[in-house]
């Protein structure tokens, strides 16, 4: 005669719960970060600080020092409002 088997219920078995969590753990953390998100959104950037500073304040070393970063802050304040060439 053979013994009858007993099956443990599946919440039992260590094996579901590492399938199940890292999953679950990853839907979480997605929920948590979206909620930072929405929470603390990043506002557009200037892209020309220097403007607001009078002629005086303004260094021609200044105003170069920037000029690299404009595609960049376009394109950031672009994903940031979602239009396009977006300016502050």
């Amino acid at each position: 005669m053979s013994t009858p088997v007993t099956q443990k219920p599946a919440w039992r078995e260590p094996m579901v719960w590492l399938v199940v969590g890292g999953p679950a753990s990853v839907v979480v953390a997605s929920f948590f970060t979206l909620g930072l998100a929405l929470k603390h959104p990043d506002p557009p950037l200037d892209l020309h600080p220097s403007a607001q500073r009078s002629a005086d304040d303004v260094e021609p070393a200044d105003m170069r020092a920037h000029e690299g970063d404009v595609p960049a802050l376009i394109a950031r304040n672009h994903a940031a409002t979602g239009v396009p060439g977006a300016k502050p």
